[in-house]
């Protein structure tokens, strides 16, 4: 298909075109909307439309596969509180999206993915169409919200709901299916134009309660051992200011989970964050902001939680409360509103934290941290190099670039990075999230080298890598100030699993991912030394050029799915 050039369909009075096309009103209608950039990949029936959007002053990054630039999206909506905009072509390619926009939609990443798709009439009746497929059907169960456009003058409709829908209330993933005749189909310019429209404040203030925040507050008046738990959520809200103040004039400790790091500088005096077990485990009134009591806190029962800990949650949607455990003060509207009441009923001096609680959590860190730099210290001269010793040398040369975007996933090489290596700005980490989900990585670099210009350091396990790897391509493509840095011990989890046929061991990798770089015309080094790997970070971070920094880990090194390992069910082993 070829986009109707509005230079050839005549001119009206002062030559002003007078004949658009689907095309063309999906460009405008995300220009219209403040949508300056577009990921994807390109094919029919979506070719022309990243053409015409990038004539028209949008920038359009294209990907070797759906769900890496789908991840992308979902990433720069994070960031930016905007919905990221996916483009992929239909059926294979919808399916490939739809993995990233379930992702998205289950961490509460506002994105749209926009699809092409087969003509109605012949999928219904499943005459066997190109790529058919129904793609609304299939989106639903995915996504907070799916629609399709039959009329190329409800485009503007189209992308109103679908941006409304990402943004409001709690933030996810939206799917718009938009057919090639669509795409294809000619109307008069005025019309198209007069069927487009700017959305005014998707995303409203949504007020708590003052009876609901009075509760509140008297539960964390009353409590022996208060903590408040931030999660990615807290992050998104970008109310950092009267977050911070919330949290330093009441005194109360606060835990971080891994993508709210930062909202607060790591080495706060107030943080829990290195002596977490203990923070959970006696806890009596706990507030939740951002964060939902899932399986990544235990579900909120005991052993990890205290018996008897009372819940407050904060959050915008009423339906999240009493999820998995009672919730004794809900706080439901969006945060920075809830914050700002908390800040303002909570004076003067209405809260205060008892003493033993702050020198019990206080000594278990101090405990905690010289145990890690124990541990550190003898990973340090290791050989064969350990993952703790690779992340140390990273986490040494990130402390002088605390603006440095980080990503991170794996299992080994997520858990560990997680708890070696600190941040200090908000919203500078992001990795595999709710669904502990492999792949995000190069796609979540991208977005926030796209989004923000700054540096970017992705920190991967090899096998995670593996799955979005060719994006590094598309990194060299666009010169992207990113820097891989590939955990590599040769294996899913580990690599010295002896193999119980001819072929190898399940678990079993072999690459050299710094010659893969190379032949994308990046930087790619291979290291066998914290100290190399210290000396090539900082040689790519100074150049801000794509490299790829291959770390040569202990094949021995590591543990059968990091710190979920209880996860696995147990079958009888083979081994002797």
């Amino acid at each position: 298909m070829t986009a109707v050039s509005v230079t050839d369909t005549g001119a009206g009075k002062a030559g002003h075109p007078t004949a658009t096309d689907g095309i063309h009103l999906v460009v405008d209608a995300l220009k219209l909307n403040g949508v300056e950039t577009i990921y994807g990949v390109v094919g029919i029936p979506i070719t022309d439309l990243a053409r015409v959007a990038q004539g028209a002053g949008m920038r359009y990054i294209g990907f070797r596969h759906e769900s890496d630039a789908g991840h992308a999206a979902a990433a720069a909506g994070f960031l930016t509180k905007k919905p990221g905009i996916c483009l992929t072509v239909s059926a294979p390619g919808f399916l490939n999206g739809l993995v990233a926009l379930a992702n998205a939609t289950t961490n509460c990443f506002p994105m749209v993915q926009i699809s092409g798709s087969s003509e109605r009439h012949l999928v219904d009746l499943q005459r066997g169409d190109y790529e058919e497929m129904d793609q609304l059907a299939a989106a639903k169960p995915f996504a907070k919200a799916a629609y399709r456009v039959h009329r190329a003058e409800d485009i503007g409709r189209g992308l109103a709901r679908a941006i409304r829908s990402a943004v409001s209330g709690r933030p996810g993933g939206v799917y718009l299916d938009i057919p090639a005749a669509v795409l294809g189909e000619v109307i008069d310019a005025e019309k198209g134009a007069a069927s487009l429209w700017p959305v005014v404040d998707p995303a409203p203030r949504q007020l708590p309660d003052r009876e609901a925040v009075d509760r509140a507050l008297d539960l964390l008046s009353r409590a022996e051992r208060p903590l408040v738990v931030l999660g990615k959520g807290a992050a998104y809200a970008q109310a950092d200011e009267v977050l911070r103040e919330f949290i330093e004039s009441t005194g109360v400790p606060y835990l971080p989970m891994s993508m709210a790091k930062g909202l607060l500088p790591d080495d706060h005096p107030q943080s829990a964050a290195t002596a977490r077990s203990l923070a959970l485990r006696k806890a009596d009134v706990v507030m939740l902001v951002g964060a939902r009591l899932n399986w990544l806190l235990g579900h909120g029962e005991a052993p990890q939680w205290a018996p008897d800990a009372t819940f407050i949650q904060v959050d915008i949607a009423a339906t999240e409360m009493d999820s998995n455990q009672p919730i004794a003060a809900p706080l439901v509207g969006d945060i920075g509103s809830v914050m700002e009441a908390l800040v303002e009923r909570s004076k003067p001096g209405r809260i205060a934290v008892p003493a033993p609680w702050r020198e019990e959590l206080a000594e278990r860190s101090e405990r905690n941290v010289a145990k890690m730099a124990g541990r550190l210290e003898a990973a340090k001269a290791a050989h064969p190099m350990k993952f703790l010793g690779a992340l140390q040398a990273i986490r040494d040369v990130l402390r002088d670039h605390p603006q440095a975007y980080v990503v991170n996933e794996g299992a080994n090489a997520l858990d560990l990075a997680r708890n070696t290596i600190g941040m200090q700005v908000p919203r500078h980490r992001l990795d595999s999230g709710t669904w502990g989900v492999m792949g995000i990585g190069m796609g979540y670099a991208i977005a926030a080298a796209v989004e923000t210009g700054a540096p970017v350091v992705a920190i991967e396990g090899d096998s995670a890598f593996g799955f979005s790897g060719m994006e590094v391509e598309a990194i060299c493509r666009y010169n992207l100030p990113i820097v891989t840095v590939v955990l590599n011990n040769s294996g899913v989890y580990r690599g010295d699993e002896a193999s119980s046929s001819h072929d190898p061991a399940p678990t079993a990798l072999a690459a050299r991912h710094d010659v893969m770089m190379k032949a994308f015309g990046g930087t790619g080094h291979r290291v066998t030394t914290p100290a190399e790997v210290g000396t090539a970070l900082r040689e790519a971070l100074a150049s801000g050029a794509p490299t790829l920094i291959d770390c040569v880990i202990d094949s021995s090194d590591g543990t059968e799915s990091g710190n979920i390992s209880h996860l696995n069910p147990k079958g009888i082993s083979n081994k002797s």
